[in-house]
């Protein structure tokens, strides 16, 4: 019985290993058609600039979980979709994003006002200051990520803060201990942030040395980050001093400077030798980049008056006490410099829409001795009329710098409800300074590379379909310094994800965005 299964196996296992050989591939009859793809949303009858510099084609374009999933020539593809949305030939971009931005998403979530301007990702942590302790910033993410967040959020590590914690403050040079403490805190925040933010104008930061900053900048550049900066000073007589204290910087990490503007300075000439500046860098091989909003005022703490020696409530009790005319003749010099006090505008009650001229009649009483005995550095913020249109213009149209609206959801100015609806309504429709595919290009794809988004910021097969469909001529930016908290208008629907959260002058749908992680 044995030698016979034996011999049988034999027999047999030649047509075994015949039958089990590599598999053939199986043949569909022709008559069977493939199964046609069903898409989430499709976006039919776009105009589509891809935010990537390209001309605008005309496409139907396919979304599903969220992403771009295909792209074709109008009514050539086959595939179906579940939500059809006829663009009927109005634009379809990439949502725009906003290097320089403000707000607080655990009281005000919505960020309406960006979403109604076609912004789909802000900043948040600028000027230096992070919004919450930097140590305790992964449990804000994630609470911020539980309540819900109208926009997406990408974070940036306050310079301040970090001296703050490391128990540095005012103090002109920390210790090599203290030091050490803030590289450390900015290294392990960066695993969640996307770079540092400066703010030298302002407390602490304007204690910094320029050693302090580069080895700080040092951590951000080996961790492939950028250094965001609102540099020590915008006086046009000031401005080169503070762009190469910046780009020494840039020598070990990459650099931005945040809201450039040149107080003071006038023409186009000037902007041409602050471009010239930039430019020379980046033949350097520095990487700088900046950015700049549409409106010829600036927002700030009225701190930002005073002299160094009396900005904080401690260092300005001692000035009032001990230096009292020195202070009062240093604010009439620089009001006056300022365009005068008609040219600063007041955003905080009770003082809301008041210029300190205005103050002037009211009180009778000079500006200086408004400032010092009725308002003091930190009792106000204010819009200041201190820019020049050709001069900022200039630097807005430069190819390697993007908008930003340095803006909130509550501050009273125009920025934060107005800039890119103002920056596609005035520079591409009325001034036809950029072309339209020029113009969506640096808010998007340039301000993604900016900030190291590599998954947004352009309609690409496999990006997040963060999307905004609009007709250029309709856009309209509503905001105006009496009334700064108006919507803009004309982005018909702004997609985040590829769910619609912005239609018709209103939100649709709460919390579409997330803290947004950056690329390792």
């Amino acid at each position: 019985m044995f030698n016979f299964s034996v011999r049988l196996l034999t027999l047999l296992l030649p047509l075994l290993l015949i039958s089990c050989g590599d598999p053939k591939p199986v043949q569909v009859p022709s008559s069977i058609p493939a199964p046609t793809p069903i898409f989430d949303t499709l976006i039919s009858n776009a105009q589509l600039i891809d935010g990537l510099g390209s001309s605008a084609v005309l496409a139907d374009v396919y979304l599903k979980d969220g992403k771009v999933a295909h792209i074709s020539t109008i009514g050539q593809s086959q595939a179906k979709a579940n939500h059809i949305i006829d663009a009927n030939n109005r634009v379809l971009a990439p949502g725009f994003i906003d290097v320089h931005s403000h707000g607080d998403p655990l009281q005000t979530p919505e960020f309406e006002n960006f979403l109604a301007q076609g912004v789909t990702t802000i900043t948040l942590g600028q000027d230096g200051d992070s919004p919450v302790q930097v140590k305790d910033s992964s449990q804000w993410i994630a609470q911020v990520n539980a309540s819900g967040i109208g926009v997406n959020l990408a974070l940036f590590v306050g310079h301040g803060s970090l001296r703050n914690e490391a128990g540095v403050g005012q103090k002109p040079e920390p210790s090599a201990d203290e030091l050490k403490k803030m590289q450390e805190l900015l290294n392990s925040a960066l695993d969640y942030s996307f770079g540092l933010s400066t703010g030298l104008e302002y407390n602490p930061g304007l204690h910094a040395s320029e050693l302090e900053l580069v080895e700080l900048a040092r951590v951000t550049g080996i961790r492939n980050r950028i250094v965001m900066s609102h540099m020590r000073n915008e006086d046009d007589d000031q401005l080169e001093a503070s762009l190469d204290e910046l780009l020494s910087q840039g020598r070990v990490s990459r650099v931005h400077v945040s809201h450039l503007k040149s107080v003071y300075g006038k023409g186009i000439d000037r902007a041409e030798e602050i471009l010239a500046v930039l430019a020379n860098a980046r033949g350097e091989g520095i990487e700088v980049t900046a950015d700049v909003y549409p409106y010829n005022a600036s927002y700030a703490g009225i701190a930002l008056l005073f002299p160094v020696w009396s900005k904080t409530a401690e260092e300005f009790a001692v000035a009032k006490e001990t230096r009292r005319e020195e202070l009062e003749e240093y604010l009439r010099n620089r009001i006056q410099r300022r365009n005068g006090p008609e040219a600063t505008l007041l955003g905080t009650e009770p003082y809301t829409g008041k210029t300190l001229a205005d103050l002037e009649q009211e009180l009778n009483l000079p500006f200086e001795k408004i400032l010092i005995d009725v308002i003091g550095p930190q009792g106000a913020g204010g819009a200041y009329f201190i820019m020049n249109d050709a001069l900022q213009s200039r630097l807005l149209e430069n190819d390697l710098i993007t908008a930003s609206s340095d803006g909130s959801p509550t501050g009273f100015h125009p920025r934060g409800h107005g800039t890119f609806a103002k920056y596609i309504e005035e520079y591409v429709v009325n001034r036809e300074a950029l072309t339209l595919v020029e113009a969506v290009r640096k808010i998007t794809s340039f301000s993604a590379n900016i900030l190291g988004l590599q998954d947004r910021g352009s309609i690409e097969i496999g990006k997040v379909a963060d999307l905004v469909l609009f007709t250029p001529e309709n856009v309209k930016a509503n905001a105006t310094y009496p009334s700064p908290l108006q919507l803009s208008s004309g982005f018909d629907i702004v997609f985040l994800k590829g769910e619609i959260a912005f239609e018709n002058g209103a939100s649709t749908k709460a919390g579409l965005g997330t803290v947004l992680k950056p690329n390792k």
